[in-house]
């Protein structure tokens, strides 16, 4: 295999990887990742034992034993051009040989589950708060996927080509299946539903303060947006950018969000944290 300049691999002075700061020894192969970094500590909370805690910016890691199994636990702050920079290290802290800066062979690729757990707002009336949804496929409305060749189905492609002709988008939506598996090992009792990642909190969630959104009425325009049997229940920033990274990096992965706001009915919780503290426990437990 080919040696990874240093220019591209870039590691620290203690051979750790840059942004994530983490060596390959200190994450397990279960990942649940977490947006705010103050959240990281909030599943860490409920580990019988903690033995690494690194940080480094908006990336915070946690890995320790849940009766017994190791999980690691890491902030990706917002957004999928965060999410970028993490999933591939996350790769390849178990796929490159750090010492011959080589990737490892194909027979001895690691496959990671990592599920996310974020907050996330509703698009539907009947998605209601406190709810705990798992997305089946996610749909990107950022262009992160511009610059990977991406596989997707007939029937992804598909969807992503109706929602540009919808939304009067100058570029083509990415659209990706989250993995079965994980979805019915943990989420097996929560809502299914499909996600819009948003490029933004504002604007392009059809939030206005002072600035009018380009697109005219776009969270009616979400809401009602329907391709075959595929409705769309929710928006947030990061899931699309974490399907299309782990299918293109050959790791299931699972986006598991916390419902905390209705975009239709105008409401949001006032007990975030415990909604968020409910669906950790759930995955802890089913991990």
């Amino acid at each position: 295999m080919a040696r990874i300049p240093e220019s591209e691999l870039i590691l620290n002075a203690d051979g750790s990887i840059y942004h994530l700061n983490l060596l390959p020894e200190m994450i397990s192969d279960t990942i649940i990742t977490v947006g705010d970094q103050d959240r990281v500590a909030l599943v860490s909370k409920h580990f019988d034992s903690i033995e690494i805690q690194v940080a480094k910016r908006e990336f915070v890691t946690h890995t320790g034993y849940y009766k017994g199994k190791r999980i690691s636990v890491v902030s990706t702050g917002i957004g999928t051009d965060n999410i970028d920079i993490v999933l591939n290290e996350l790769d390849a802290l178990v796929n490159v040989d750090f010492v011959t800066r080589e990737p490892l062979a194909p027979e001895d690729r690691i496959s990671l589950k990592i599920v996310r757990i974020g907050t996330s707002g509703a698009l539907q009336e009947d998605v209601p708060l406190g709810s705990h949804l798992a997305t089946e496929y996610a749909v990107g409305l950022d262009t992160l996927m511009q610059f990977y060749p991406l596989m997707e189905t007939g029937f992804e492609t598909e969807i992503a080509v109706q929602l540009q002709l919808a939304l009067g988008l100058g570029f083509l939506p990415y659209c990706v299946k989250g993995s079965d598996l994980l979805r019915e090992q943990v989420a097996h009792d929560m809502i299914m539903g499909n996600t819009f990642t948003c490029p933004g909190f504002y604007a392009p969630q059809g939030r206005l303060l002072r600035l009018q959104p380009k697109i005219e009425g776009v969270i009616e325009k979400l809401k009602s947006f329907e391709y075959e049997t595929i409705k769309f229940t929710n928006f947030e920033m990061e899931t699309a950018g974490i399907y299309s990274l782990g299918r293109l990096l050959g790791h299931d992965v699972l986006s598991l969000n916390a419902i905390v706001a209705n975009r239709i009915t105008h409401q949001f919780a006032p007990n975030v944290n415990e909604i968020i503290d409910d669906l950790v426990v759930k995955v802890l437990e089913r991990i």
